[in-house]
């Protein structure tokens, strides 16, 4: 079982058999759904993440008398379950760590219940709340989630090499490319990051890297856009790294963290649930340096993040990452529900997010009399699995307070031009990482993959209109 999610999660299509890790089969009778007794699934399915969410449910139960049924849902799953449960007409009250292609998802198929969703805002305070969140969240007027955290993705680097060969941390394209450059070798690779053709953390990195070139998928009139200067400028960028100056073999998001873990490439774009990890935190992932075996965590402690970067045709920096919601649902009982929702995003909050705080940045700072209240109180949360430290304890501030500023302006494509559902469809088909993966064998340059890319997103476009 995997303990977290890639980078990024993505509302797939899958096969016709689903199953439920840790907590079996899940009946969708949602019978029983009342003003006291809702169902509520979790994508945040690991057995110590839902034995806390648990936690945090029958405080609520006790506080307000309403019963809750919560049930753990594999993200890979979870496309054909909901499917299953709207065609039945039994659908859970609120489905929790949704991400935005799967809210877009929802949305489209007019499953969520926007109403409650603007009233838990409106009551929890608009200002409290992350703008960036809020706006990603949105469907031009209609509020169609509540955003509860964010995890930022970073250009990861050895700030130790870097400073040992003189060079600046690299956050523009000419930076990054050229530390690449130099700090390639036969025992060090100057950049790992996705280009494998079948994963998602692919266009996840990709994505980020683009949008920090002012390349869109979509313009203002929902055209495509890939074959724009900024976008075959950046598949170049790209292809150049993988190709001339990663390792051999597709890479996906798990070869990609072991390799720089082991001290065997000098960076990688990451999302932070890596943090741990990096720090020795967890034993079936432990880096591998060879400085590491004395210093668990060499690695943490020789790492720079880069959360705003930016390339020659953008003409500022973006930072990269996604949102998890909460969505109340269509046939939800809605005042059980938005109360339910509420309370897990005040009340129950820290604990919310105390399940994972690596990949659970708060995207709710604080309330009215206490503006600052979840961002401070998630600092003194403890991550890892086998052994628990503070983020603080082993991060500089500063590096902490950029990833929370990153999760504050993320940047996503389609979502700005209403295409949020474009983004959901092609990370079910993944035409960009099919693109990088021709790119990344040198079968085609950065030209051909913007061609590629663009008539397969086209065809796809078309065929959902």
């Amino acid at each position: 079982m995997m303990r977290k999610r890639g980078p990024l999660a993505v509302f797939t299509a899958i096969g016709l058999t689903a199953a439920i890790a840790a907590c079996g089969t899940p009946s969708t009778d949602n019978s029983a759904s009342s003003d006291k007794s809702i169902t509520v699934w979790t994508l945040e399915e690991q057995p110590d993440r839902l034995a806390k969410a648990q936690a945090d449910a029958d405080a609520f139960t006790k506080k307000t008398g309403i019963a809750v049924k919560l049930v753990g849902v594999n993200e890979d799953q979870f496309p054909q379950l909901v499917t299953a449960a709207a065609a039945a007409g039994t659908l859970p009250d609120v489905v929790g760590a949704l991400p935005l292609a799967a809210v877009r998802t929802m949305s489209a198929n007019d499953l969520v219940n926007t109403d409650v969703a603007a009233n838990v805002i409106k009551d929890l305070g608009v200002d409290t709340f992350s703008k960036s969140a809020l706006t990603l969240t949105k469907d031009g007027d209609k509020q169609l989630a509540v955003p509860s955290d964010g995890f930022p993705l970073s250009v990861i680097y050895r700030k130790d090499l870097f400073k040992k060969a003189g060079l600046p941390a690299p956050k523009t394209y000419d930076d990054l490319l050229n530390a690449a450059k130099k700090l390639n070798g036969p025992d060090m690779a100057g950049f790992v990051a996705g280009d494998s053709p079948s994963t998602s953390y692919t266009q996840q990195i990709f994505e980020f890297m683009a949008l920090a070139n002012g390349c869109q998928l979509v313009d203002g009139s929902a055209n495509v856009t890939l074959t724009s200067k900024p976008c075959v400028d950046a598949f170049n960028f790209y292809g150049d790294l993988v190709q001339n100056y990663s390792v051999p073999g597709a890479m996906d998001s798990t070869s990609t963290k072991t390799t720089y873990m082991a001290g065997k490439a000098a960076i990688t774009v990451w999302a932070s649930f890596v943090l741990d990890e990096m720090a020795g935190l967890v034993n079936d992932a432990t880096p591998g340096c060879p400085e590491c075996a004395s210093d668990p965590q060499f690695i943490a402690k020789n790492s720079g993040f880069v959360t705003s970067f930016q390339g020659p045709d953008a003409t500022s920096p973006v930072s990269g990452g996604d949102v998890t919601s909460w969505v109340v649902t269509s046939d939800a009982a809605a005042d059980s529900s938005q109360k339910f929702v509420e309370y897990f995003m005040d009340e129950g909050y820290l604990p919310w997010l105390d399940q994972a705080p690596e990949g659970k940045f708060p995207t709710r700072a604080g309330t009215a009399s206490e503006p600052q209240k979840f961002i401070d109180g998630w600092k003194l949360l403890e991550s890892g699995v086998d052994t628990k430290k503070k983020l603080s304890d082993i991060y500089p501030a500063e590096v902490l307070t950029d990833l929370q500023s990153g999760v504050d302006n993320f940047s996503r494509w389609g979502f700005t031009q209403g295409q949020g559902s474009l983004l959901g469809a092609i990370l079910t088909e993944l035409p960009i990482p099919k693109a990088i993966g021709e790119l990344a064998n040198g079968r085609i340059d950065g030209s051909g993959a913007a061609e590629q890319a663009q008539k397969a997103v086209q065809s796809i476009k078309d065929s959902s209109e």
